[in-house]
């Protein structure tokens, strides 16, 4: 599969998957033995199981109300990066998440490695200069 369609798949699926905390299908977009980094510092979640098991602690408690990504941008050897913006409650407060994902992809099109930057700020918020949104 080339780079650009399985970037624009895995924006699709997660732009959707995310608003409605479906864990399976977001998995599914993974290589069984993916790499998933959700922050710089963190250990990284190795394959499918460590995978769910942040997804689903990640959506315990989060209500979403709109989630957005950019086109991904698409570099050299699987490459593609795309920006997204998510608005929430959490602990009954309106919140914005917004970061980027970096994703490497294999020849089949399934992530193999993913590293996430993002930030959360209470209120709903449109970062500044972002790329958004598809």
């Amino acid at each position: 599969m080339e780079t650009l369609e399985a970037a624009e798949r895995f924006v699709r699926v997660w732009r959707r998957a995310w608003a409605e905390h479906d864990v399976e299908a977001l998995v599914g977009l993974y290589a069984e033995d993916c790499v998933h980094r959700s922050m710089p510092f963190r250990e990284p979640h190795r394959g499918h199981a460590e995978l769910a098991a942040y997804l689903r602690r990640s959506f315990d408690g989060e209500r979403v109300s709109d989630v957005r990504f950019s086109a991904p941008v698409v570099g050299r050897d699987g490459v593609a990066v795309a920006e997204f913006r998510v608005l929430g409650e959490e602990d009954g407060g309106p919140t914005t998440l917004a970061g980027c994902v970096f994703v490497r992809f294999d020849a089949a099109g399934l992530a193999v490695e993913t590293r996430d930057y993002w930030h959360t700020v209470e209120g709903h918020r449109e970062p500044e200069g972002a790329l958004f949104f598809a």
